[in-house]
């Protein structure tokens, strides 16, 4: 998504890869940055569980002990925030797999529910947002194997395309929406949102 942001191809966008937006905002891509609502990462696995991770808390030694059995990862390898922490978890965990050489590491290149439809189609691990993990039905074998780690927060934040680099961006209206993702009104929109009773988002804007 922050490639859009970056080419100047759209006037606001929903982003959760804090470094990257921050660092986007230093190069004048984005004009505005707000942090408006979280949820968090889950580790989803097989129920056989062939390296022993269920019910763990930490992620990087659930990591740890996937690569050490060479039990199937399937990762989305397209960019995305979700790709984006979880290559900060392999790195704290010891090295990000290389697929043509860890055969046991999978990317897909696709969507958040490509990648868990094609972990459950072959027993694979896959760390997803729990929002898409709620939604997601075709889930086969797989259950949350990891959860409830501080590393697997999910910060989300919204951001306008700098107008002044892209005279293009539809800068008012932009801010239109986000002034009300971020008013009383949106941040409780966002809190209302569920799906099978369970809230998705959970608003934390704090204005200046």
């Amino acid at each position: 998504m922050l490639s859009f942001l970056e080419r100047g191809e759209c006037d606001v966008v929903l982003v959760h890869d804090k470094a990257r937006e921050l660092q986007f905002m230093r190069n004048g891509f984005g004009s505005v940055r707000r942090e408006v609502m979280y949820n968090d990462f889950v580790v989803v696995g097989p129920r056989d569980d062939p390296a022993k991770v269920d019910a763990m808390h930490d992620a990087v030694v659930a990591f740890r002990k996937i690569a050490a059995a060479k039990a199937r990862f399937v990762a989305r390898g397209d960019l995305s925030g979700t790709e984006a922490a979880e290559e900060r978890l392999w790195a704290e965990a010891g090295g990000l797999p290389v697929a043509a050489r860890d055969l046991w590491y999978v990317k897909t290149g696709g969507g958040m529910e490509q990648t868990l439809a094609t972990a459950a189609s072959t027993n694979g691990y896959a760390l997803t947002d729990r929002g898409t993990w709620v939604h997601f039905r075709n889930r086969g074998e797989l259950k949350i194997v990891v959860e409830d780690d501080p590393r697997l927060f999910n910060q989300y934040a919204i951001i306008l395309v700098n107008p002044v680099r892209y005279h293009q961006v539809k800068a008012q209206m932009g801010m239109v929406f986000i002034d009300w993702l971020t008013s009383p009104a949106g941040q409780a929109k966002i809190a209302s949102y569920k799906v099978d009773s369970q809230q998705l988002f959970f608003p934390d804007y704090v204005k200046p």
